[in-house]
C-alpha cells in the first residue's frame, strides 16, 4: 500500500479493472463512468446462463433501477426485483427474511445470482442473503455510493446489525463481479458522498502516506467528479484488494482496514442506526480518535493528528464526538459496545492505532480503563 498509482488496468471503454486475486474465486472490479449502462454485457460475459434477482432500496429504485433493467434486457438476461426501505434499519433479521423470501419467490437457483444495486446497506444485506439462500447463490455488487464502491462492495464481508452491535451476524461471501459506476455518485447528497470519502482517506492513513498527501491536494477534484475521482476509487480498491488477497477472512493484516471502526461502530450502535450518524461519519470520528489515542500514548506525532483533522474538516466530515447531534450514552455503555467489536479476542480489546500518517498497526490488549479515561476526556466540550 505504498503507491499512489493504484495499479489498475485500463480497458478500451475508459474503465479501469482492479482484480481481487483469490485463485479460482478471483473477480474484477470495473471502475468508470456510465458502467451501469453496460452492466448487462459485463455480467453476461461472466454469468451467461443465469437469472437475476435485483435487490435495491426505495431511493436507488427511483434513481438507477430502470437503467440497470434496460442494460440487463439488452443483454437478454432475465431478472426480477426486491425493494427494501433505505437506511441501516434494513440490515435486520426481519428484512433479511423478506429478501430471502423474495429471492426464493423469483425461483433463483444456485447457478443464478443476486444483484445488489445500492449503497453499503443493500450490498451487505444482498450479499448475506445470497450466501444463505439455497446454501449459496451468486452475487454481483453494483455499489451506488462512494463508501460502497471503495469499501463494502469489495472483499466479501456481508451481514446485518443487531441491537448488540453492527455487522455481528454475517458471512464472508465474495461476489462474482463488482461494477463501480463513478457517474452515479453525482446523484448523491454531499453528506452521503463525504461519508464515503472517509473510507478513501482511511486507505492513505493505513499505509500510503503519499496517497493521503495526494488527497490533500486533489480532494476537490474527487468531489467534483473529475478524472481524479476514478483514480481515487481505483487506488482505494487496489489497496483493499491486495489486503483481501493476503487475508481474506481477517485473521491478520486485514484488520488494519478497520482503522477508525472500533470507535466508529460503537458510536453507530450508540446512536441506534437512526441516521444521526452515517457509517462514514462514524469512521471519520473514529479515525481521529484512534490517532488521538495513539498521540496520547506517544506513538503518533501530534502534528499528524492535526493534519488529519484539518483535511477531514475541509472535506466536510465530523471529527469529534461533540459533532454528533443529540446525546450519547455514558462512557461505560460505549465501552460495552466496544467490547462487542469483532476484533475482541477472549475479552482483550484490540485497536488499530498509528505511528503516524500511513503507519497503522494492530494493537492488542489495550486496557479498558485506559479507553474509559480517554473517552471521558474526549466527551468534554
Amino acid at each position: 500500500m505504498s503507491e499512489v498509482s493504484g495499479e489498475s488496468t485500463p480497458r478500451g471503454d475508459a474503465a479501469s479493472i482492479v482484480s481481487v486475486d483469490l485463485g479460482a474465486r478471483t473477480y474484477d472490479i470495473l471502475i468508470g463512468r456510465d458502467m451501469l449502462d453496460r452492466a448487462g454485457q459485463d455480467i453476461r460475459e461472466r454469468l451467461p446462463e443465469s437469472r437475476f434477482a435485483i435487490l435495491t432500496d426505495e431511493t436507488v429504485e427511483h434513481l438507477h433501477l430502470e437503467r440497470l433493467q434496460r442494460a440487463l434486457d439488452s443483454a437478454g438476461l432475465k431478472h426480477s426485483t426486491v425493494v427494501v426501505p433505505p437506511g441501516e434499519e434494513s440490515k435486520s433479521f426481519d428484512e433479511l427474511a423478506r429478501v430471502v423470501d423474495g429471492i426464493l419467490a423469483a425461483r433463483i437457483e444456485r447457478g443464478d445470482a443476486v444483484i445488489a444495486l445500492g449503497g453499503g446497506v443493500v450490498g451487505d444485506l444482498g450479499g448475506f442473503a445470497a450466501a444463505i439462500t439455497r446454501r449459496g447463490v451468486r452475487v454481483v455488487q453494483i455499489p451506488t455510493t462512494l463508501l460502497a464502491q471503495v469499501d463494502s462492495s469489495v472483499g466479501g464481508k456481508t451481514g446485518i446489525n443487531t441491537p448488540r452491535g453492527k455487522n455481528l451476524v454475517g458471512a464472508f461471501y465474495q461476489p462474482e463481479l463488482v461494477v463501480a459506476d463513478s457517474g452515479v455518485l453525482d446523484t448523491l447528497p454531499p453528506r452521503i458522498f463525504n461519508a464515503g470519502y472517509a473510507e478513501i482517506a482511511k486507505i492513505g492513513l493505513i499505509g500510503n502516506a503519499d496517497f493521503f498527501a495526494w488527497l490533500e491536494a486533489n480532494w476537490r477534484a474527487v468531489v467534483a467528479g473529475w478524472p481524479e475521482r476514478d483514480h481515487a476509487i481505483a487506488v482505494a480498491c487496489r489497496a483493499k484488494a491486495d489486503v483481501v488477497a493476503q487475508d481474506e477472512l481477517e485473521r491478520g493484516t486485514r484488520a488494519l482496514l478497520n482503522l477508525g471502526h472500533t470507535f466508529g461502530h460503537a458510536l453507530e450502535t450508540a446512536t441506534g442506526y437512526s441516521g444521526r450518524l452515517l457509517h462514514g461519519e462514524a469512521v471519520a470520528i473514529g479515525t481521529v480518535l484512534a490517532h488521538e489515542l495513539s498521540a496520547e500514548m506517544e506513538l503518533c506525532p501530534p502534528e499528524d493528528v492535526d493534519r488529519i483533522v484539518r483535511h477531514l474538516i475541509d472535506v466536510g466530515l465530523p471529527t469529534r464526538m461533540g459533532d454528533i447531534d443529540g446525546d450519547l450514552p455514558p462512557t461505560n455503555v460505549l465501552l460495552d459496545h466496544i467490547r462487542q467489536d469483532k476484533k475482541v479476542a477472549r475479552g482483550r480489546l484490540t485497536f488499530i492505532l498509528s505511528r503516524g500518517i500511513g503507519k497503522a498497526f494492530i494493537a492488542h490488549d489495550i486496557s479498558p480503563d485506559h479507553i474509559t479515561g480517554f473517552l471521558d476526556r474526549k466527551r468534554q466540550p
